[in-house]
């Protein structure tokens, strides 16, 4: 008999159970939700009882079809309420409250499709091929996804699987089609795979992204979408002036001295700052500790040329042969190590953030410099190219300290305080960078980095004792755990 404990009740042929539901609907104990299906929530809104059992409705309500077309990828219905599945008759069917469900008439569920217990999924290929075929609805209203949607997918496939696994999964594309006799839809999908690997007209495709790919110059188009939205947030951004209070070539070396010392220290490089300053000034390794010696050197190195920092990127190439060239510098004790000078030939991680995937380093930073180009103020400039060289990581090691240094050399170049991150804010600093990264949120890396150069426009002196004391003072040395930065005007 009916399970009154079962939030959903659906009518039956035997006429003791649909007396039964009569009965408890009569006397309020259910209610009717849609045709046939009754619920035992009395307070629930119905679209959401039955958003909740949305699956055991489509199975209970058409058995053995085939949830299709982008509805087999997205499984859920798209944001105008619409749902898409394939059986032996066509119909709108709009008496699900809140949702509409398109039936489609086509081939019954294939040995590759998906089994639900009850209803199926189109496979993989299977969707894809549906997500071929002519719709003149858009949007949610649409049974397809943008052509654009499709050209990411297939792009996917190649980051991760090469040319032999976007034929892989071509081939059983051929093979599906051959049963579903969709044959016009593989065309269609045989274009786009043979542009995307330039054996064909490139004018089938529609993203930018995927052009790119067949050109031979692909890029991470999620990145670039990062960059675009910190660029309209920088454009218009007002940074106030705050010039370089190091204008001796004492108090210039003092600063890059400190720069040097923390960017490393922020990268696990960790030195007491005597022994740092040490290293510096002796350039003689600390012993055992050969590499990490030159990883400070190597960057004072850069930081302390004032022809270097003068140098900036007018062109995509210039931006490529820059960095090379800084990295090589920078990370010469390691060249074997890390590759020194050249970007990365393996893909790289920090925790759970993937880096920009290897084959796809040149492309994204040619369309990041694009609106690196079109920023005016130096602050915007600088925070633009740290933020980008950060987030495509395309060098094995030493990518943070190399995005500091770019982003630094827009600052000095103009005049204006560079930056440094003391350890004590290494935190806040991280955090805003992965803030912008995972939420598409550039106020609070806009926020930190200003000050950022608040602070750092405090620090310059001729006296290494004096400029040491100051940080001091300041708990620039601190781990985050111990203190917060002591902010002081330096006047």
């Amino acid at each position: 008999m009916i399970d009154f404990n079962k939030e959903i009740i659906f009518a039956s042929s035997d006429p003791e159970v649909s007396r039964e539901i009569g009965n408890s609907e009569k006397s309020g104990k259910i209610r009717q939700i849609a045709p046939r299906i009754y619920s035992t929530n009395l307070r629930d809104a119905v679209e959401r009882i039955i958003k909740r059992h949305f699956f055991e409705i489509l199975k209970w309500r058409f058995p053995n079809a085939v949830i299709s077309h982008r509805s087999a990828s997205e499984l859920r219905p798209t944001e105008t309420g619409n749902f898409f599945v394939t059986s032996n008759y066509t119909k709108k069917i709009t008496d699900l409250k809140g949702f509409t469900l398109n039936v489609m008439a086509g081939k019954p569920a294939l040995e590759s499709d998906v089994n639900l217990d009850g209803i199926y999924v189109s496979s993989e290929w299977r969707w894809v091929l549906e997500n071929m075929q002519t719709t003149r609805k858009k949007g949610g209203e649409s049974k397809a996804f943008p052509i654009e949607f499709i050209e990411g997918k297939l792009e996917k496939i190649i980051i991760r699987e090469g040319e032999a696994g976007i034929n892989k999964f071509r081939d059983k594309a051929k093979e599906i089609a051959a049963q579903l006799d969709f044959w016009q839809e593989f065309e269609k999908l045989n274009a786009l795979i043979s542009a995307l690997l330039s054996t064909h007209n490139s004018a089938v495709l529609s993203s930018a992204s995927a052009k790119a790919r067949a050109t031979g110059m692909p890029f991470d188009a999620q990145r670039v979408e990062l960059f675009e939205i910190l660029y309209d947030k920088l454009k218009d951004y007002y940074f106030p002036e705050r010039p370089d209070n190091n204008d001796s070539e004492e108090s210039f070396l003092l600063f890059s001295f400190f720069e040097a010392y923390f960017s490393n220290y922020i990268e696990g490089t960790k030195f007491t700052v005597d022994d740092a300053r040490q290293i510096v000034e002796t350039g003689i390794a600390v012993p055992k500790r050969v590499k990490d010696s030159h990883d400070i050197l190597g960057t004072f190195h850069i930081l302390s040329n004032r022809q270097e920092m003068t140098t900036t990127p007018s062109t995509a190439d210039e931006l490529i042969k820059l960095l090379k060239n800084r990295h090589l510098t920078m990370m010469l004790e390691r060249a074997e190590e890390v590759n020194a000078g050249m970007f990365k030939n393996r893909n790289n991680r920090a925790g759970s953030t993937e880096f920009v995937e290897h084959t796809l380093v040149e492309g994204t930073l040619r369309q990041g410099f694009n609106y690196y180009a079109a920023l005016t103020d130096p602050m915007a400039k600088a925070l633009f190219i740290m933020f980008m060289v950060s987030e495509i990581h395309p060098f094995t090691d030493g990518n943070g300290r190399i995005s500091r240094i770019m982003g630094n050399a827009e600052l000095f170049k103009s005049g204006q305080s560079r930056i440094i991150v003391p350890t004590v804010y290494r935190e806040d600093y991280l955090m805003s960078l992965k803030k912008m990264t995972n939420r598409k949120e550039p106020d609070t890396y806009i926020r930190v980095m200003d000050k950022l150069q608040h602070f750092s426009n405090n620090i310059f002196g001729e006296s290494f004792d004096e400029v040491n004391n100051y940080l001091k003072e300041t708990n620039a040395y601190k781990e985050p755990s111990e203190a917060k930065l002591n902010f002081i005007n330096n006047v």
